[in-house]
C-alpha cells in the first residue's frame, strides 16, 4: 500500500470514530433528559401559591377570611384566602385540586406581593360521595323510635295503672297549702333594673375603612367645611306646649319647655342612626357603637352658660329633662 492509501485509511477510521462517539454522546443525552423529566414530578407533588399582584402601587395585603382549613380538599378555582388592601379585595384561588397542606399566615397577618400564601398538594385525591350513603345509613335509626312508639302504643296493661288516681283525692287537704302562694309579690322588685345601662359594642375595621376614615379625616383638616341648617316648622310643638304646659307643671312640678322636646328629638335620631353615636378607637383599630346616648344642652344660669351633659337621654322623659336642666 502506497503512502496516499494508508494517509486516507486514517482519516477514515478516524472520521468513522469520531461518528461513533457522537452517537453515544447522543444517546446518553437523551437517557439522561428523559430520566429528569420522568423523576421531577414525583418529588414536587406540593404546589406553593404566592401572593398575587393586586394592583398598581399594592405591595401588601392583609388576610382577613380563610374560608378553608389545612387539610381540606379544594376544587379549581375554590376560594382558599381572601386578601384586603386600602384600596381592593381580592380572592386567592386555588389554581387546580388538591388539599390545602399549610397556610403561611393567619387572620389579620400582613403578607407582601409575591411571597408564598398557601401550600397545595396537587396529588391528594379528591374525597368521594361515599360519605352521603352513610348518612342515608344514619335516616334508618328514626323508623326505630317509631316501632317503639307502635310497641307503646300495643301496650293496653298501662291503663289499669289509671286507677291510682284515686289516691291524689285523698290528698285534698294539700291544697290548704296555696296560701303561700303570696311569694309572687317579690316579683315587682325586678323593674327597677332597667336605667342607668352603658354598654357599648365594638366592630373591627377592614384597611380599606381605616383609609376612607383617614381620608375624611385629612379633608375635615384641609378643606372648608361648611355648617347646614334645616328649617322645620315648630307649629304643633308650641300649640302642644301652650295647651298643656299648666298641666304638666301641676303634675311634675317643673315648666314645660321646648328644650325637652330637643334633646328627645336628637335621642330618637341617635338610635336610629347608631354610627352618628359612635367613635374611632385609634388604639385597637375598631368602631365603638354606644348603646346609650349622652346630650349636650346650653343653659343660661346666673353663673353665665354652661353645657352640662345628659346622661342616658334613651331613658329620660320630658319631665326627667326638664327637672335636670332646671338644676342649672
Amino acid at each position: 500500500m502506497t503512502a496516499l492509501g494508508q494517509m486516507i485509511t486514517r482519516r477514515a477510521l478516524a472520521h468513522h470514530r469520531c461518528v461513533v462517539s457522537n452517537l453515544t454522546f447522543g444517546v446518553k443525552q437523551h437517557l439522561r433528559r428523559s430520566y429528569v423529566s420522568v423523576s421531577r414530578p414525583a418529588l414536587m407533588p406540593v404546589k406553593l401559591v404566592e401572593v398575587p399582584t393586586m394592583g398598581d402601587s399594592i405591595t401588601e395585603g392583609t388576610i382577613v377570611d380563610l374560608p378553608v382549613a389545612p387539610g381540606d380538599y379544594v376544587s379549581p378555582d375554590d376560594v382558599v384566602v381572601v386578601l384586603e388592601t386600602d384600596k381592593v379585595s381580592v380572592d386567592v384561588r386555588a389554581p387546580e385540586g388538591g388539599a390545602v397542606v399549610e397556610v403561611l399566615g393567619e387572620i389579620d397577618d400582613v403578607v407582601e406581593v409575591g411571597s408564598g400564601l398557601f401550600r397545595l398538594d396537587t396529588d391528594a385525591v379528591a374525597p368521594d360521595d361515599a360519605g352521603s350513603p352513610t348518612t342515608k345509613a344514619a335516616s334508618p335509626p328514626p323508623p326505630e323510635p317509631e316501632a317503639a312508639a307502635a310497641a307503646a302504643e300495643s301496650t293496653p296493661p298501662p291503663p289499669p295503672a289509671a286507677a291510682a288516681p284515686p289516691p291524689p283525692a285523698a290528698s285534698a287537704p294539700p291544697p290548704a297549702a296555696k296560701p303561700p302562694t303570696a311569694a309572687p309579690a317579690s316579683s315587682p322588685p325586678a323593674s327597677p333594673a332597667f336605667l342607668g345601662q352603658r354598654t357599648e359594642r365594638r366592630t373591627k375595621m377592614s384597611r380599606m375603612r381605616q383609609r376612607v376614615a383617614t381620608r375624611l379625616k385629612d379633608a375635615q383638616n384641609t378643606a372648608a367645611m361648611l355648617t347646614t341648617f334645616q328649617e322645620c316648622d315648630m307649629g304643633n310643638l308650641m300649640e302642644l306646649r301652650t295647651k298643656y304646659k299648666e298641666t304638666f307643671q301641676e303634675k311634675h312640678g317643673v315648666k314645660l319647655g321646648f328644650m325637652s322636646a330637643f334633646v328627645k328629638a336628637a335621642t330618637a335620631a341617635l338610635q336610629e342612626i347608631p354610627a352618628v353615636n359612635a367613635y374611632i378607637d385609634d388604639d385597637t383599630k375598631e368602631i365603638v357603637y354606644r348603646e346609650y346616648c349622652d346630650v349636650s344642652v346650653a343653659v343660661a344660669s346666673p353663673t353665665g352658660l354652661v353645657v352640662p351633659v345628659l346622661r342616658n337621654t334613651e331613658a329620660m322623659s320630658f319631665a326627667d329633662v326638664e327637672r335636670n336642666i332646671a338644676m342649672y
